[in-house]
């Protein structure tokens, strides 16, 4: 508990067991009293931890942290460790274990923790002394939030939980051959400075690295002095606000038409804190190849990874694009800027009108995410479930502020979304943490309405219902002959649901009640569930279909 508060958490997210009692005794005292030093908030299942914490973490800036006992309440963590470190989302997990003569015996819920966690975060480690134990803590926070942030797991055995030690405080601030933020290379600044200076269609690609350096400043000051156009990543889409005149829309297989199409013209590509992941890049053999291509990221390891890079200039962007942007000469790129309208309005022709501004027929999702986003004003956090609910929602929701946009992007973590969202708002309490989720993600972690109803976490829950699991229900549509093989669902009753949880809940099955229900749901002090019946065969487009190049988009199916 002292190793904790030395590193600043305030919140924890967990779920005692046998192996982790001794611990969360001592968090017994450090959670009562007029000034408790923690607020633990307890899930009713251990993955929800560490997608909460990861809510947590993503819009608050700070690492998120879950406790949790051995065996299944262990590895239950491991799909959101992995999540995370996908999505490069600090957070440090403390699991019990039995205590160290015991292991290697299959001791009741035992399992190899550090070997199973080792693939798939920056770091795990067994505390086995109690003497060990502010190191490893330190060390713990120290990698997790450092360089590009990502997990830690701490497994620790109930010897060094019940043993004594006289404790030190520790602050590790150094590792022998670890380096979180490489030392700038001016060479590499200044031949990315003249491409870009000699550039006539220069294209912008911002992911979540602009995010977590918090360089948000930086990057508008870089891109408004060489006048460069700007697409952003599913996971970047809240690090320049979509009112910007350079931002030029999302990126990726369900972006927007222009971006997409713009990649595969554009004379420079720069890549500000992202991967180049398949969902951005389509076919990597015809992605982009007649552009220079500069990369900016933190870790090394993307570095021609998946996109082969002119100049990389591997450091945290929030140094890097200031020491870019003096370089630069000021520029005017008006009529590259302006070729990327009549792509937007075709897609707005095609696309976006029909999807925001239908006529009859049954709700559609993009006009359930639009009417959410017009009356919260650009204000609100996004958090996301996956599938179809996830690409409309980032597709059409609005963003003023930076850290607002929490979904789950390289692993596509169903159910990811209602625990991430009740850890959103513990990490942002002054803001409205709106969720978009299905019918197949909400049912994967239905029981955290438990956790909404005992913390009275205010989520405003927009459940789009439309009786599939809709983006697998798709692909069967497009690829499979139509072939719908178990992606049908029947439902429960969610008005009951949410009334045995003592959850506030209405349904809308007219466009004719969205708009008040939507204020409803606003004007109503803490959680509340908004029902959405949706067209059931409705489809999220532009879609790059698989193998394809991303100018391949389909407009229409």
């Amino acid at each position: 508990m002292r190793s904790l508060q030395a590193e600043g958490v305030k919140t924890i997210f967990g779920y005692p067991g046998g192996a982790i009692m001794p611990v969360f005794d001592s968090l017994y005292d450090y959670t009562r009293g007029d000034n408790p030093v923690f607020n633990h908030i307890l899930v009713r299942h251990e993955q929800a931890a560490t997608h909460a914490a990861q809510g947590y973490a993503r819009v608050s800036g700070q690492t998120g942290v879950c406790l949790v006992t051995s065996g299944p309440g262990a590895t239950n963590t491991l799909t959101g460790v992995a999540d995370a470190m996908m999505d490069s989302t600090p957070l440090v997990v403390i699991a019990g274990q039995v205590s160290v003569g015991a292991l290697g015996t299959d001791a009741f819920q035992e399992v190899d923790l550090v070997g199973l966690a080792q693939p798939i975060s920056k770091w795990s480690y067994q505390i086995r002394r109690p003497e060990d134990v502010a190191w490893a803590v330190s060390k713990a926070f120290y990698i997790a939030r450092t360089g590009r942030p990502g997990p830690v797991v701490l497994d620790f055995p109930k010897n060094a939980q019940i043993h004594e030690t006289e404790w030190q405080p520790q602050h590790v601030n150094f590792i022998r051959s670890y380096e979180p933020c490489p030392a700038l290379d001016m060479e590499a600044v200044r031949m990315a400075a003249d491409i870009i200076n000699h550039a006539q269609k220069p294209l912008a690609l911002i992911g979540q690295g602009v995010e977590l350096a918090g360089a948000h400043q930086q990057l508008r000051e870089f891109l408004e002095k060489a006048d460069i156009p700007a697409a952003r990543t599913m996971l970047g889409l809240s690090a320049l606000p979509s009112s910007h005149p350079l931002n030029m829309g999302m990126l990726g297989m369900h972006g927007n038409y222009a971006p997409n199409v713009k990649e595969q013209e554009c004379d420079v590509l720069i890549a500000i804190g992202m991967r180049f992941s398949d969902r951005v890049t389509g076919r990597p053999d015809t992605y982009a190849r007649q552009a220079k291509v500069i990369h900016l990221d933190i870790d090394r390891s993307e570095i021609d990874k998946n996109v082969k890079t002119t100049v990389a200039v591997v450091a945290d962007c929030k140094t890097s694009l200031p020491a870019i942007t003096r370089l630069l000469e000021k520029a005017d790129h008006t009529e590259w800027k302006q070729s990327f309208t009549p792509l937007y309005q075709e897609e707005y022709e095609r696309v976006i009108r029909p999807a925001l501004l239908p006529h009859e027929g049954p709700l559609l999702m993009g006009e359930v995410v639009d009417a959410v986003a017009k009356a919260t004003k650009g204000e609100a956090v996004l958090v996301t479930d996956v599938g179809q609910n996830q690409m409309f929602a980032c597709r059409y929701f609005q963003f003023k502020h930076h850290r607002s946009v929490v979904s789950s992007g390289g692993l596509g973590t169903m159910g990811f979304g209602l625990p991430a969202a009740v850890g959103a708002t513990f990490g942002a309490p002054q803001r409205t943490v709106c969720l978009f989720t299905g019918d197949g993600g909400m049912q994967m972690s239905i029981q955290e309405l438990g956790t909404i109803m005992e913390q009275q976490a205010p989520v405003k829950m927009i459940l789009l219902n439309n009786n599939y699991l809709g983006n697998v229900r798709q692909w069967q549509d497009m690829f499979f002959r139509g072939r719908k093989s178990f992606t049908r669902m029947q439902n429960p009753s969610y008005e009951l649901v949410a009334s045995a949880y003592h959850i506030p809940y209405r349904v809308v099955t007219d466009r004719k009640q969205l708009a008040d229900a939507v204020q409803q749901m606003l004007n109503t002090d803490g959680p509340f569930l908004m029902e959405c019946a949706v067209r059931e065969e409705d489809n999220v487009l532009p879609m790059t279909p698989p193998g394809k190049s991303v100018d391949e988009m389909l407009l229409e199916i």
